[in-house]
């Protein structure tokens, strides 16, 4: 047992504070100097998480207090990236359970601690964000002890204490009604309620990895645990794959570091519990057990849950391809579908028929919406389809995937929530008034019921509703789903819009581009007002005429355009349409352009 170091991940729902929860710790260990500029949700390093304010892939970080190295681990709170808390769990020796003193115990709340339950590991309960003015922190107690009783928890992690903090302002406290000067109750309760890390240190090395981070200058880095043994830097090593008999070969390892604050700190061995950082093994992935050569037993890696949700990833056609993206080619636009595996374990990515297409398989919408933003950016150019959902045979019958769905709404708009989910086949399963005028509606409703939906939620409720969504298993094919109410807006011509072309139809419906876009024929410039695709010139010109009378040159007044985000975009889109993702732009189109050939199939 290696009583100087804990080995903690801290989990929670999207939004209940983890990451802010971690820079007080960081903070308040004396990780930074006191007049150190450093940015709000320090762990948030990417573009993408900063810009979204989602914490996207677990990091690692490490903090001293007593004496006692304290490794922490923040993990994504959002159901699309559950498979990174279910590998983070196998490497940590206890966790820290964040609820909102507000919201109470939400649907991911539940995903993670039964993770963390099923590992028997145990839990400090942290109830966040007490100094909200609504904030219930008795009642969220007591919802926090009936989610551990119905995840069948052991009398040990019933037994669970619990800290009242306020992240934001940088106290915790062990009673409700108390408010502390820092974070010290959070630091005693890691030391006294977290278990050492185990193992022996002269057993032979067994290391697991079970994270990749890249570096410019060293390349491919393996993040994994020290199981048994010491990890040396002069030792030789070899490593195995529990999932992959035929891995197996010798290695060295250029560089070892632990974690220390925010940085690595290089040192020459690690021992058992240690967190560590190797580098110089090029092909390392993620599953990876390194050993020493006398005995090399690979070390098990949890099981993944698997994809929900695919979408075909090819080669742009578009009359448009080629102009503003870097990599093109199906050859360029593979290696890097196959390249993120090494680092997202929930992903698959497959060959199909055509060599132009890889069909993708993710978690969720927000899954591969992350992925294909971090490609655009990265100066990939590509077309994606509408995502469908994985279907599974079971005993002969067809079972799609589920979602359970939580939302708080205001009572005015229960209805309008309730309406548009029964028609997408989901189920009301409960209906509860909360603290501040808020309704919670609880559903169970098909994956595929959901695509689409989201943006639809936001405009029904005026933006003042919450929506949580997490994957409840397989159920046998709930019937068939109405597609999207309108129709599509289609370029009738190629050429550049004009004011005097959209003014005419945007009396069709709304408009997605502005005057001096560039659009082909076949692209979707517009959302049609009524059912069924319409085709527009919107690069029409006004004739010229010396000729003027009053009344004829009127202003021309264009209502705004409607520009899609990403993730509209995909909502949005129908099974006969695709969607072209350039570094520059995103454009909708139809996947035949021609309106004779698109006709011609449709009555096929």
């Amino acid at each position: 047992m290696n009583r100087n170091i804990r080995n903690v991940a801290i989990i929670a729902h999207v939004d209940h504070g983890k990451t802010t929860l971690v820079d007080q710790l960081l903070w308040q260990s004396g990780a930074f100097r006191q007049n150190q500029s450093v940015a709000e949700r320090v762990m948030d390093s990417g573009d993408l998480e900063r810009e979204r304010g989602i914490t996207i892939l677990a990091k690692n970080t490490s903090v001293f207090y007593k004496d006692t190295k304290i490794n922490i681990v923040d993990t994504p709170g959002h159901a699309d990236f559950g498979g990174e808390v279910e590998r983070v769990l196998k490497m940590v020796d206890g966790v820290v359970l964040v609820v909102d003193a507000f919201e109470g115990p939400m649907p991911q709340t539940k995903f993670v601690l039964k993770n963390a339950l099923d590992l028997d590991l145990p839990v400090v309960c942290c109830v966040n964000k007490v100094d909200r003015p609504e904030a219930r922190p008795d009642e969220v107690v007591d919802e926090v002890l009936e989610l551990f009783m119905e995840l069948d928890a052991s009398e040990a992690q019933l037994d669970s204490p619990f800290i009242f903090a306020s992240a934001k302002k940088g106290w915790a406290a062990n009673g409700a009604a108390d408010e502390g000067l820092g974070m010290a109750p959070l630091f005693d309760a890691l030391l006294e309620h977290i278990p050492a890390p185990v193992g022996d240190p002269d057993a032979p090395t067994q290391v697991l990895i079970y994270n990749i981070d890249y570096s410019s200058y060293l390349g491919r880095i393996g993040v994994g645990r020290v199981i048994n043994g010491t990890l040396s830097t002069t030792a030789p090593l070899m490593i195995v794959n529990i999932h992959d008999d035929q891995r197996r070969k010798s290695v060295k390892i250029s560089k070892l570091s632990e974690f220390s604050g925010l940085d690595q700190e290089e040192v020459k061995e690690a021992s058992v519990g240690a967190i560590v950082a190797v580098a110089g093994i090029p092909d390392i992935k993620i599953g990876d057990t390194l050993c020493g050569t006398d005995d090399p037993t690979p070390l098990p890696f949890s099981k993944i849950s698997e994809p929900t949700l695919a979408m075909n990833f090819m080669v742009n056609n578009s009359p448009f391809a080629g102009q503003e993206g870097k990599f093109l080619t199906s050859r360029q636009i593979r290696e890097r579908l196959y390249r993120e595996l090494n680092t997202d374990v929930s992903l698959r990515v497959e060959d199909t028929e055509s060599t132009d297409i890889f069909k993708v398989s993710g978690r969720g919408e927000l899954h591969l919406s992350i992925l294909i933003e971090t490609m655009r950016r990265e100066g990939y150019e590509f077309q994606v389809s509408k995502p469908t959902v994985l279907y599974k045979e079971v005993d002969g019958q067809r079972h799609e995937p589920m979602e359970a769905v939580t939302i708080d709404v205001p009572d005015d708009f229960t209805g309008v929530v309730i309406q548009k989910l029964g028609s997408r086949k989901g189920e009301l399963l409960q209906m509860s008034t909360n603290k501040g005028g808020y309704v919670r509606l609880d559903f169970n409703i098909p994956a595929r019921g959901l695509i689409g939906y989201r943006s639809e939620f936001l405009t029904d409720t005026k933006g003042n509703g919450i929506m949580n969504t997490l994957f409840d298993g397989y159920a046998p094919y709930k019937g068939d789903i109405p597609e999207r109410p309108q129709g599509s807006l289609i370029s009738f011509e190629t050429g550049k819009a004009v004011a005097y072309g959209m003014f005419n139809a945007q009396e069709r419906g709304s408009l997605f581009v502005t005057p001096g876009t560039q659009v082909y024929t076949g692209m979707v410039v517009g959302r049609n007002a009524r059912s069924g695709d319409m085709e527009v010139n919107i690069c029409k010109q006004k004739k010229l005429l010396n000729i003027r009378a009053a009344g004829t040159d009127e202003a021309l007044r264009l209502v705004p355009a409607e520009v899609l985000s990403l993730e509209q975009c995909l909502e949005f889109i129908t099974k006969d349409e695709l969607l072209e993702v350039t570094p520059v732009n995103l454009r909708i189109r139809k996947k035949i352009l021609d309106a004779t050939m698109r006709s011609r199939a449709n009555r096929g």
